[in-house]
């Protein structure tokens, strides 16, 4: 008899690993993460809102983000919008704005608590993590604040105590996004700049509970790591970028790893100082949650000198091929590529080539001669350039047309030679050399990132086509780097492709541009992750601006789509205002509202105690993507059928 029972205690020990591998449990009406899951799906199985009467959404309340007091401070300082996507867990709503963390009622926005930062300060603008707590912890929020990670309880808005010093954690090296939650570790990247030397961009875990750090991992690899070849002579030390600055990172809970994707070395456009593939940067690395150890990386770009840099975390999808299922993630950037890879080894599920790309003439740039390019699915921003493709007056109007050919001609002509264009080197006294990049630094796919319908098996995608245009030249002695990206916009932020329209009818406004490629210039396209082509695609954006027939041009898009067993996907992030959905199965679009102002965050879906399914986005998003009134406010405006 205690044979038996010892054997069956043994069995149901032996089963434990097992258990404790399944995904976590997540309330159908909640949404207590970023991505919704750790999986990145976004999806939620909720369906009172359907493809039947989604037309029929109305507002049914808002939330100012910032006071004007909040708003003028971050107008001269650090720029005014938010990228805030909120959290719904147990009948409370959870969001950063401004220099406060709050908890509404996800029901009305009635505020329940809120956590002050010091004035003039600001926490993310991008969001806050919830961890559930455990018998003897709380539950609680945290949320970056600069280096710092504050841990407020989740019911009251206090600072937690036994979290760091007092409920505050010094991290050292800034992040900017939530803390990626799994079991009792917080996850965390970096945001440390953009010049080529600085603090480091490795990835770090904390527990949960105390702020202890458990482990780093290193993204630059350092002397006897896999990958510190890949950085000739000292080029590694102390080198900047190479970090997780997007908003999340992804888990496979079942596996215990934990997806990280990273942007490109600095400086951005130029790597002659650091010749070689410069691992890990702009890769996606899959490590070990309990240790940090690397399990497989894939780099999608070698040695970038395009900024490059693949902002989203990858979403995790079961596919099936020829009847057998492999655990896949699907990876998107800013180069306008979607890899599809198999999740345990990191290899390609339908086949990556190593293409020849062309070389860089800037004195003592080291290009790589090849670059992977996937062979399915197909592209997802253009990647070449050639003169047919400007912009006519058939395609938009006279005013528009002139305005980009007379940019050409400042430009001294534009340049491209397919995927993977370097910038033409301009020397010094001569003429402008400009070359035009496709899909360009802001990216085809920035930190939207997809979304994805496990039942569909369809992963919905939003992507641009910006470009970018400059040269590279010889800086002066004493600069951060011998050569930077350089235009006749000047110095700054890659410009994009895009020319100032003044017309007295009112065409476009002061603040506005349009680009100089034909439209469309945006779209929402479902992958087929099984055979890796597209299920539909659809323009995305509309230009008010433009007269009749020719206003469906698509538009610039930052943030991304969320999923539904209602059959809907939700998207804002146009430069339009508009806040839309679409079928999931046809791309049809059912519903579109026009904001007050643009978003450039991804929307949510929960249920409220009520038993009311709601919608809800964070509309003042005015970055880079026109619009100049788009600073004057920040919102949280949530939707529900009458």
């Amino acid at each position: 008899m205690l044979r038996r029972r010892s054997r069956i205690v043994f069995l149901f020990a032996a089963m434990l690993p097992a258990l404790a591998a399944q995904p976590a449990k997540i309330r159908d009406g909640d949404w207590p993460m970023y991505n919704r899951d750790l999986a990145g799906t976004r999806y939620s199985p909720l369906t009172q809102i359907n493809t039947g009467n989604a037309a029929k959404l109305t507002k049914v309340w808002s939330y100012r983000l910032r006071s004007d007091e909040e708003l003028k401070v971050l107008r001269e300082n650090l720029g005014a919008f938010s990228e805030v996507t909120p959290l719904v867990v147990n009948g409370l709503m959870y969001l950063a704005a401004g220099n406060r963390v709050l908890a509404l009622e996800p029901e009305t926005g009635k505020e329940v608590w809120r956590y002050e930062a010091k004035k003039g300060a600001a926490v993310s603008k991008r969001g806050v993590a919830y961890w559930p707590g455990d018998k003897d912890y709380p539950a609680r929020v945290l949320v970056p604040w600069g280096s710092k990670i504050v841990a407020l309880n989740a019911k009251t808005g206090g600072l937690v105590p036994s979290f760091g010093t007092e409920g505050i954690l010094e991290t050292t090296v800034p992040y900017d996004s939530p803390p990626s939650i799994y079991k009792d570790m917080a996850i965390v990247g970096a945001n440390n700049g953009e010049n080529p030397i600085g603090q480091p961009g490795d990835s770090r875990a904390y527990d949960v509970r105390t702020g202890k750090q458990l482990w780093t991992f290193h993204t630059v690899p350092q002397p006897g790591e896999l990958g510190h070849d890949t950085w000739e002579g000292d080029s590694w030390k102390g080198r900047a970028g190479v970090n997780t600055w997007g908003f999340t990172m992804t888990v496979d809970e079942q596996r215990g790893l934990v997806y990280m994707p990273l942007g490109g070395p600095s400086a951005n456009f130029y790597g002659g100082d650091r010749p070689g593939a410069n691992l890990f940067g702009n890769s996606v690395v899959a490590v070990d949650t309990a240790t940090g150890k690397l399990k497989w990386y894939f780099q999608a770009i070698h040695h970038d000198i395009w900024d490059y840099d693949l902002p989203p975390a990858p979403g995790l999808i079961d596919i099936v091929q020829n009847g057998k299922k492999i655990p896949a993630l699907a990876q998107v950037g800013k180069l306008g590529y979607m890899f599809i890879l198999d999740r345990v080894t990191g290899k390609p599920v339908f086949g990556v080539e190593e293409r020849p790309v062309p070389k860089s003439d800037v004195p003592g740039e080291w290009t790589s001669p090849t670059q992977p390019i996937p062979l399915k699915p197909p592209e997802l921003s253009h990647h070449s350039f050639s003169p047919e493709d400007i912009v006519t007056a058939e395609d938009t109007t006279p005013e528009h047309a002139r305005a980009c050919q007379e940019l050409v001609e400042k430009s001294g002509g534009l340049s491209n030679s397919g995927p993977y264009t370097p910038y033409r080197y301009r020397p010094p006294g001569s003429p402008p050399k400009t070359t035009v990049v496709y899909p360009g630094s802001i990216g085809s796919n920035n930190w939207g990132g997809t979304a994805t319908d496990p039942k569909l098996g369809y992963i919905f995608v939003n992507s641009q086509e910006p470009g970018s245009i400059g040269w590279i030249e010889k800086m002066p002695e004493g600069s951060v780097v011998p050569y930077d990206k350089n235009s006749v916009y000047g110095f700054g932020p890659p410009p994009r492709f895009e020319a100032v329209v003044r017309d007295a009818r009112g065409l476009v406004d002061r603040y506005q541009t349009l680009p100089c490629r034909k439209p469309p210039w945006g779209h929402l396209t479902a992958v087929n992750a099984s055979t890796g082509e597209f299920a539909w695609r659809v323009v995305l954006g509309v230009t008010d601006e433009l007269p009749e027939g020719k206003k469906n041009t698509g538009r610039y898009n930052l943030g991304g789509p969320i999923v539904t067993a209602g059959g809907l996907v939700f998207i804002g992030a146009t430069n339009d205002h508009r806040f839309r959905a679409f079928d999931s199965k046809t791309g049809k679009e059912l519903w579109a509202i026009k904001l007050d102002y643009n978003t450039s965050s991804v929307p949510i879906t929960y249920l409220g105690k009520n038993g009311k399914q709601y919608v809800a986005v964070a509309e003042g998003g005015g970055i880079a993507i026109g619009g100049g009134d788009d600073n004057n406010n920040e919102s949280l405006v949530v939707f529900a059928l009458p």
